[in-house]
C-alpha cells in the first residue's frame, strides 16, 4: 500500500466519509472533523510523532500532505 494509499484510507476512516470526498475537505467540512483527537490514527499509519503546531497547522486534506511530506519525511 502507497503512503497516499495509507493517508487516504486513515483519513476517511477517521472522519467516516468516502475517500472521494477528501479532495478538496477542510477543517469542519465534516462533522467528524470538529478536533484534533483523528490525528493519532495519522500517527499510528506513519509512526510518527505529530508537533502541536504542525497539528494546529493541519487545515485541509491538502495541508495535511504537505505538512507529513515537509516535516516528517513522508513521500505521496
Amino acid at each position: 500500500m502507497t503512503n497516499l494509499e495509507k493517508y487516504n484510507q486513515a483519513f476517511a476512516e477517521a472522519l467516516e466519509i468516502s475517500q472521494s470526498q477528501l479532495p478538496g475537505l477542510e477543517y469542519q467540512g465534516s462533522e467528524q472533523w470538529d478536533s484534533v483527537g483523528h490525528m493519532g490514527l495519522l500517527e499510528d499509519v506513519f509512526d510518527i510523532m505529530m508537533d502541536t503546531d504542525d497539528i494546529i497547522d493541519f487545515s485541509s486534506y491538502e495541508k495535511g500532505k504537505e505538512i507529513l511530506t515537509q516535516n516528517y519525511g513522508i513521500v505521496f
